[in-house]
């Protein structure tokens, strides 16, 4: 609710009272004298002139000649000159006998003595009540913030930060008050809006975890398999049985293509895929390492005997990735190693390949970027970037370079304990 209104009604009310006020009280007033009372008393003083004691009583006045000199006073503290009687808004009269003006009378203005006490006591009676409206509306207002502004404005903070997808805060308002219901009803629709968003986020992660395992269990037996149809397409001279290996090669190019696709299509949000690592022996990494190298291309190695703190899931996809891209733009042999250093098992992959140029190796790790020697190579960008995800997600780190020649990856894994 606005303050805006509210006040412009306030102002407007203060300058009424005050334009009251000046009609009422600070405009000039013509205080009138009873004409018939001052005519009998003037045609008394006219008949009795000289001679004070006839003159009327009625009213209180005094007498002055041309030259301005009181001849006569009925009343002490009355006017004692024109200018005097003109400040005091008394009522001047011409004194006229047998025709010639012989002076003037001054008739004392008491009504307007009277207005004028009355008209202070008027101000400060409106002065009192305008101050005690100030204090009305005051307490008014105060009464209205608490009850409707206050509990309005945080309805309003509580419905955007609804429409913002915040469902963890309550909605902080007293539920006796007006507004108790509302705010109960409020507070329900949010908390199911929280559940139906936890439940959402649920199904999402598990849509997610199943692509990225269905990606892993699908490839690497369809890549073996690809591989064993090709040393077979080398091996045998038969037309027939070549025509079947070729198909064999084109029905798991369109697999992979499929399951890269459906990959592809959740990649935006793969940063939530679960990892969950524990606590393993380090032969798991040389098993892991033999799974992903299924054209056996990589030399004999020995992993140091130690305990490491990984995800065997996401770590095979890792090995699966740095060996996919060896084979894709090396095709070369590979040699392995892994030694032990402070907190990490380091394991060396490195290949005879060509390398990347060196102002590439820094964006390796980034999503959907590639080496510019990657020729016709069919990828996505994907499979260091999704390596160096899992492996920082499992308290380890990615580190590339080049080799003399060939490409060298190095895989630090967190030792447990």
């Amino acid at each position: 609710m606005k303050k805006t209104p509210f006040i412009i009604a306030l102002v407007l009310t203060f300058v009424l009272e005050v334009i009251g006020c000046y009609y009422f009280i600070g405009r000039p007033q013509q205080v009138k004298q009873d004409p018939v009372a001052v005519n009998e008393c003037l045609y008394s003083i006219e008949e009795n002139f000289g001679d004070g004691e006839q003159y009327s009583t009625v009213l209180a006045y005094t007498i002055l000649d041309n030259r301005g000199t009181v001849l006569y006073t009925n009343k002490e503290g009355m006017s004692s000159s024109l200018n005097e009687a003109i400040q005091n808004q008394d009522l001047i009269m011409d004194l006229v006998i047998q025709g010639e003006t012989k002076g003037k009378v001054i008739f004392d203005n008491d009504m307007a003595e009277i207005y004028t006490r009355y008209r202070k006591y008027l101000f400060w009676f409106l002065i009192i009540v305008l101050a005690v409206q100030l204090i009305v509306v005051g307490i008014y207002y105060v009464y209205l913030r608490r009850t409707i502004i206050t509990p309005f404005q945080k309805l309003n903070e509580f419905a955007v930060r609804v429409a913002d997808g915040n469902f963890d805060l309550p909605l902080l308002v007293d539920r006796k008050h007006i507004f108790g219901g509302f705010t109960e009803a409020f507070d329900l629709m949010r908390a199911e809006l929280k559940k139906a968003r936890i439940a959402e986020k649920k199904v999402n992660d598990d849509k997610k975890e199943m692509i990225a395992k269905l990606s892993h269990d699908i490839k690497t037996p369809v890549a073996s398999i690809k591989s064993t149809s090709e040393v077979g397409l080398c091996l045998t001279q038969e037309e027939r049985v070549r025509e079947k290996f070729e198909l064999i090669n084109r029905k798991t190019d369109q697999i992979s293509g499929l399951v890269d696709n459906l990959f592809q299509a959740s990649v935006e949000e793969i940063t939530e895929l679960s990892v969950n690592p524990g606590n393993h022996p380090s032969a798991l990494v040389k098993e892991l390492i033999l799974n992903s190298d299924y054209l056996e291309r990589a030399e004999d190695f020995v992993v140091p005997n130690c305990r490491i703190y990984v995800d065997r899931l996401r770590l095979q996809q890792a090995f699966d990735n740095v060996f996919m891209n060896s084979y894709k733009y090396a095709g070369t042999r590979i040699e392995v190693s892994a030694e032990c250093q402070k907190e990490y098992l380091i394991v060396r992959i490195a290949d005879r390949g060509p390398g990347v140029k060196p102002e590439e190796l820094p964006v390796l790790k980034e999503k959907y970027k590639r080496g510019s020697n990657v020729h016709e190579q069919d990828g996505a960008g994907l499979g260091l970037y999704l390596t160096n995800l899992f492996i920082e997600k499992m308290d380890g780190k990615l580190v590339l370079e080049n080799g003399e020649p060939g490409f060298i990856v190095y895989v630090y894994i967190r030792l447990a304990g």
